[in-house]
C-alpha cells in the first residue's frame, strides 16, 4: 500500500479517489490494542476498505510485525542536518509511539557523493529497529520504522513531517508475516 500525504495531512492512496479513504485524526488513535488489533487499526485509518481485500483476517491478526517506510520531502535543511535534532526526534518519537530505546541512537554523517551525502540514523528498540537517512542534496527523510509491538504508522508519519518541516511524505505500509 502507499499513502501519501501533503502538509496540511490530507492524503490519499495511490490509484484512489480521495472521497474513498477513511482518514484518521489525531484524537482517534486507540491507547491500546490487542495483539494483532493495531496493525488491522492502522491499515483501516490509511487506506480504502476495498484495500483490506488483499489482507485476510487471519493474515492481519497473525503478523508478526509491522514494517513502514516514510519518505518526507522537502524538508527544513537546516533540521536534517543537526545530529542533536536527529536524536531528540528519535527519542521523542519512541516515547511517541511507546517503544523502549535499547542503547544510544547512532547519528552518522558521510557519503562521498553528493547526490547520497547526509546523516544517517540508527537506533535499535526492544521490538526491533528505527532507521533513516536524511538526504542533503533534495532535502529528503528517508525514515523506516519496524517492531512487532504495534504501532501507528499515521501517527508516525504525523509527527515526522511536522518535526522535519516535510511538504509532503509517501509512506509505505507492510505488514511482516
Amino acid at each position: 500500500m502507499v499513502i501519501v500525504r501533503d502538509s496540511g495531512g490530507q492524503g490519499a492512496p495511490v490509484g484512489l479517489e480521495t472521497q474513498e479513504m477513511l482518514y484518521m485524526s489525531k484524537n482517534a488513535v486507540k491507547p491500546a490494542f490487542e495483539a494483532g488489533e493495531a496493525v488491522k487499526e492502522a491499515v483501516t485509518r490509511l487506506t480504502a476498505y476495498r484495500e483490506l481485500a488483499q489482507f485476510s483476517s487471519d493474515d492481519i491478526k497473525g503478523a508478526w510485525g509491522l514494517a513502514c517506510s516514510f519518505d518526507i520531502y522537502e524538508c527544513n535543511a537546516e533540521t536534517i542536518r543537526d545530529a542533536e535534532a536527529i536524536k531528540r526526534f528519535v527519542h521523542e518519537l519512541c516515547d511517541l509511539i511507546e517503544m523502549k530505546r535499547f542503547g544510544e541512537c547512532v547519528v552518522v554523517n558521510f557519503g562521498e557523493d553528493e547526490r547520497v551525502a547526509g546523516f544517517s540514523m540508527t537506533q535499535l528498540i526492544e521490538t526491533s529497529l528505527i532507521s533513516a537517512h536524511f538526504a542533503n542534496a533534495s532535502n529528503t527523510t528517508y525514515l523506516d520504522v519496524f517492531s512487532c509491538k504495534p504501532y501507528d504508522p499515521a501517527v508516525v508519519e504525523e509527527f515526522a513531517v511536522s518535526f522535519f518541516g516535510g511538504s509532503r511524505c509517501t509512506t509505505h505500509v507492510n505488514l511482516r508475516r
